[in-house]
């Protein structure tokens, strides 16, 4: 008996580190650990690879950028010192749905994978809002190897 359960000790560790470690490697293009070097607040922190936009996509680049690139930058690369890039693994579909999105422009989100502090409400951003910019985001991801 006390071997499985040091067997399923061991193994919780290991699916725990193993977690940590795959949240938190790089994004092609960035380092959220490290920063671009030399960086100035308001830069990107991430190179964001941009693809042609059609459908939601476009409406949700223009709600984005009504509503969201004045912190999250231009693209959803971030800014440093500012916000977190959109455009990284953090935010990829399995770990940050579409509802997360929701929740976050309804009733603001509490720091928890950056330092830039909690996120505000966004005033006047509505489902179908949220959903577009999703389909925008959802895209840059893909373009940049996020799935």
């Amino acid at each position: 008996m006390a071997a499985k359960s040091t067997f399923a000790l061991i193994a919780v560790a290991v699916l725990a580190v193993g977690g940590y470690a795959y949240l938190n490697t790089s994004t092609p293009g960035m380092t959220p650990e490290e920063p671009l070097k030399d960086a100035q607040y308001g830069e990107p922190m991430a190179k964001v690879i941009v693809p042609e936009l059609t459908g939601r996509a476009v409406i949700g680049e223009a709600a984005f950028n009504a509503k969201c690139a004045v912190c999250h930058g231009q693209n959803a690369a971030g800014q440093e010192g500012i916000a977190p890039p959109l455009i990284h693994k953090f935010y990829r579909p399995g770990h940050h749905g579409e509802e997360a999105f929701q929740r976050a422009a309804k009733g603001g989100v509490i720091s928890h994978h950056w330092t830039f502090g909690n996120m505000p409400p966004i005033e006047g951003v509505t489902p179908g809002d949220v959903k577009a910019i999703v389909a925008y985001i959802r895209v840059l991801q893909q373009a940049n190897g996020i799935n």
